[in-house]
């Protein structure tokens, strides 16, 4: 376990976070980030027991709901958990996300497949957004928070069903940062490069060494899923208070290079 901050660098202390997607990935790697700067947590995810073995491993302001983020009542229910058990809600990352592959022309996709992504990925986020939005319009502030992509800003990075949930993801954000920032709730998205997740190096069929070494643009660094979690603290925080409708990229300037034209 990461050692302590002092009480005066824990920039959540006092807040009240949800995470779905948070049994792994960067879901465990932000909950893990987030516990160390004084956050009390909610983990919601359909990995149980990654997900009970995360809280298990941090301080007794944790706990864990079983959530399918597809399902609406099982959403209500995980937002209704940190409420009743926390008195609150400050913090909602809709992280929890799906990549099908291998990718394929639009010709060969299923029907079924495409919605699943978007059930899991666009659903998922809209679900969790409206039931932040519910109990945090009363209190007239909040942080809402998903995980979109560079997928969600570019073509040709991944399948169909991927690409248009992830920029169905930055447009809900941006519509929902209109109608809820007159409430005081600021709503974001972090778009990851590709990050060596267990679910990416799977999709991917590499290790995290292979990822950093074909995938990078930026040289001498290699992006990992604290990267991703540092982001999300920043918008969670109030050192983002400011801050809505901004989809912050984090992938070392890939989406900005056009490999074709370029002369380095």
């Amino acid at each position: 376990m990461a050692t302590l901050l002092s009480a005066a660098a824990r920039r959540l202390e006092g807040k009240v976070a949800l995470i779905t997607g948070g049994a792994r990935g960067i879901g465990e790697y932000t909950a893990r980030l987030f516990s160390k700067h004084g956050a009390k947590l909610v983990i919601a995810d359909v990995q149980d027991d990654l997900g009970l073995s995360v809280c298990k491993d941090l301080s007794d302001s944790s706990s864990y709901v079983h959530c399918d983020v597809t399902k609406e009542k099982d959403v209500e229910n995980a937002v209704n958990t940190a409420v009743s058990k926390y008195g609150k809600l400050d913090i909602m990352f809709n992280n929890a996300g799906i990549i099908d592959g291998p990718a394929s022309s639009i010709a060969d996709s299923e029907k079924s497949v495409f919605e699943k992504v978007i059930g899991v990925n666009l659903v998922g986020s809209f679900l969790g957004t409206k039931y932040a939005a519910r109990v945090m319009i009363p209190r007239g502030k909040g942080s809402i928070i998903s995980t979109a992509s560079v997928s969600g800003i570019m073509g040709g990075v991944g399948t169909c069903a991927y690409i248009c949930s992830k920029h169905g993801v930055i447009g809900l954000m941006k519509n929902a940062a209109v109608d809820l920032g007159r409430y005081g709730i600021r709503v974001n998205c972090v778009s990851p490069y590709a990050v060596p997740t267990p679910m990416t190096r799977t999709f991917l069929k590499m290790d995290d060494e292979g990822i950093a070494e074909l995938y990078s643009n930026l040289k001498g660094t290699a992006l990992a899923a604290q990267d991703i979690a540092e982001a999300v603290l920043y918008l969670g925080s109030e050192e983002s208070k400011y801050v809505s409708g901004h989809n912050l990229v984090v992938d070392g300037g890939y989406s900005v290079l056009n490999a074709g034209l370029s002369n380095y």
